[in-house]
């Protein structure tokens, strides 16, 4: 490793503490280091606090992630980890469960809890579908065109159940959708890091097929890279980051385009390892920074997320279009 990504590194580490102590004390009451370490009357908002850093920095581990490997495989910076329908899936699952249960009375961890598993359900769901498929899209173009075709499809469904949902119902779903990140319980967090954890590892073994992959499909074939393995650990990998995150978040837009972008402006693009471990590190402390912007500012996680990111992509396409 060179010394620059080494200081890179530190320097995003200390970033990330700093930014997850300022985030656990921001919010409307104060808190002392005893609410975190005791049991006083405060410890119930001090473990909000906690879950709300953790699952604001297994978001910036995971979205960045899915994105990165979308962007690497297709060899396009504007591939994202919604590109395959993974997350229109997702909001069509939860779109489902929420405005077909609405007159269940069920208590809030069951509904959390049923909210969740419809979103990784659907999403595993269209994973295996894709997964089955993949090997009839020789072309990486078709597998961009099934995924349009998904979240076009998905989301004609999703405005058909809201046009005929109930208030209640209508009024649940959008603040599902605007990504609630003070209401995931210390439990969701313990199946969120195994999600994530077993999202990583089939990740790790992809980024050393990628880097061959870079150089054209024939000469990552002559190098022994199996091109439809590779595809399906993509396709696995990115579609479990992604919809695990949505499932217990909502959908968390552009996080998963601009990170690897910016990864590839302050470091060596063509260093995969070095650039995964910096799309990790810059999405945790992004997503932190976000999470600090929405409790100050009382606006939603992902209408920040989509204020952030769309000048972005517009510079980024200016920026081509010049080229």
């Amino acid at each position: 490793m060179s010394k620059k990504f080494k200081i890179l590194c530190l320097c995003l580490l200390i970033a990330i503490i700093s930014s997850a102590i300022l985030n656990l004390n921001t919010g409307f009451l104060h808190l002392d280091l005893e609410d975190f370490l005791s049991t006083s009357s405060n410890n119930q908002i001090a473990e909000i606090r906690i879950n709300r850093v953790l699952v604001m920095c297994l978001a910036g581990i995971s979205i960045p992630t899915s994105g990165f490997l979308m962007q690497e495989y297709f060899q396009n910076p504007l591939a994202g980890p919604d590109i395959l329908g993974i997350t229109s899936v997702a909001s069509l699952s939860v779109a489902f469960y929420i405005f077909l249960s609405f007159n269940l009375s069920l208590p809030d961890f069951l509904q959390n809890s049923f909210l969740s598993l419809s979103a990784i359900g659907g999403s595993l769901l269209l994973m295996l579908f894709l997964l089955s498929l993949s090997n009839r899209f020789q072309d990486k173009s078709y597998l961009i065109i099934f995924g349009f075709l998904i979240s076009a499809f998905a989301g004609a469904i999703v405005s058909l159940l809201q046009f005929y949902a109930e208030n209640q119902s209508l009024k649940n779903y959008i603040l599902w959708s605007f990504g609630a990140n003070n209401m995931v319980t210390k439990t969701q967090i313990y199946v969120l890091t195994i999600l994530v954890f077993i999202g990583l590892l089939i990740s790790f073994k992809t980024i050393k097929p990628l880097i061959g992959n870079s150089l054209g499909t024939s000469y990552a074939q002559s190098l022994g890279v199996n091109i439809n393995y590779l595809k399906a650990l993509i396709i696995a990998a990115s579609s479990l980051l992604s919809a695990s995150i949505t499932a217990f978040l909502g959908p968390i837009l552009f996080i998963g385009i601009i990170i690897p972008h910016f990864c590839r402006l302050i470091y060596n693009p063509a260093k995969l390892w070095q650039q995964w471990i910096l799309n990790m590190l810059l999405g945790a402390f992004i997503m932190l920074l976000f999470s600090i912007a929405a409790e100050k500012s009382h606006i939603p996680l992902n209408v920040i997320s989509s204020i952030f990111g769309i000048p972005v992509i517009l510079a980024m396409l200016l920026k081509q279009n010049k080229i």
